[in-house]
């Protein structure tokens, strides 16, 4: 059966689930939708996501949406490879990170992304130091529970796939508003764990097209 994976350049929760097709060399299609063209607006789409967003993951007859779902299938249908521990705490305290990945990191960065690209006559420098300052404490949270080279030791997890694109777009933040946003914002740990993530080859393959 054929897989496709209907995604938006830069949004971080349909890049996650591209990284675990990838991770587990699972063949796929990738659809990239244009957010500027309407593309996750259309009849077509809206069918398969009534809620018009990213991702949404086909598998032949079967359509599965939210990133997070998705994730969990991937790991279930594609067991080779795991995302995920074997052992029952290190997986329960996986799917927590993800959700605090999500609900705190990815909510912080949205609002920082919000504050970056207002509008001239909506621009606030208070508001963006207040925000950038969220993101540098929500990241500091994440320092000392990295226990290895990645998260959650020497191998490669949900999580770092969960965690990275979240991260990964301030940089393009910090070449929006260089005064702004500070070269050190990744606490040390945090930007040594960042370098190796961007080095893995799996990385440079799913890199956002519009960020090249």
């Amino acid at each position: 059966m054929s897989v496709t994976l209907y995604y938006g350049s830069g949004s971080a929760y349909a890049w996650r689930v591209w990284l675990a097709l990838e991770h587990k060399s699972v063949p796929h299609e990738v659809k990239v939708l244009s957010f500027s063209e309407g593309g996750h607006k259309t009849p077509e789409y809206t069918r398969l996501n009534p809620r018009q967003r990213v991702p949404t993951l086909v598998d032949g007859e079967f359509v599965i949406r939210e990133s997070a779902a998705i994730m969990e299938y991937v790991e279930e249908r594609w067991p080779e490879q795991p995302l995920f521990a074997r052992e029952l705490h290190l997986r329960a305290t996986q799917r927590r990170m993800i959700r605090e990945a999500d609900n705190y990191v990815g909510e912080k960065v949205e609002h920082l992304f919000g504050e970056v690209f207002a509008p001239p006559e909506r621009a606030d420098a208070a508001k963006l130091a207040e925000a950038v300052a969220a993101v540098q404490a929500e990241i500091a949270l994440w320092e000392p529970q990295i226990a290895g080279s990645y998260i959650n030791g020497e191998t490669v997890s949900a999580v770092d796939y969960t965690l990275y694109p979240h991260l990964a777009i301030i940089g393009r933040f910090q070449l929006r508003k260089p005064d702004a946003i500070p070269a050190d914002i990744f606490s040390p740990k945090i930007g040594a764990w960042m370098e190796r993530m961007k080095a893995l080859p799996i990385m440079q393959k799913t890199w956002p097209p519009h960020w090249k």
